[in-house]
């Protein structure tokens, strides 16, 4: 017979499961609540994306200390380094719009006569 996964597999299942429910649930919302909900997904103290870069850098801590006694090689923990310091840097990049997507979210969904006129896009980077 086979055992049933721990505590914190079965919790890292649920929290995929309910990630892809979200993701589902924000591609048919409205854009004000759209906006609230990414203002909410990517709040660097208490979002998701702060609760995931949390995570990988635990998980990187555990990784250097299973590396150090030869148990992982090198390269999974500076692996999981990089994603947490590149994770880092991608949550201080999208704090700078929190106060925009607020500011959407606070506004009443309305049924304008006129859409309004479409933004020219623009990619940066930063570095």
């Amino acid at each position: 017979m086979s055992h049933p996964a721990p505590y914190p597999v079965r919790l890292a299942d649920e929290i995929t499961r309910q990630l892809g429910q979200l993701a589902d649930h924000l591609s048919q919302l409205p854009p004000p609540q759209a906006a609230q909900v990414i203002a909410r997904i990517l709040d660097p103290d208490a979002g998701v994306l702060g609760g995931v870069t949390h995570l990988v850098a635990t998980g990187s801590v555990f990784a250097k200390d299973q590396a150090e006694r030869g148990a992982l090689p090198a390269e999974v923990w500076l692996a999981l380094g990089r994603a947490s310091n590149e994770l880092h840097d991608i949550t201080l990049d999208l704090d700078e719009h929190q106060d925009t997507l607020k500011l959407v979210g606070a506004q009443p969904a309305t049924t304008a006569a006129k859409p309004p006129a479409p933004a020219p896009l623009v990619v940066r980077r930063r570095r």
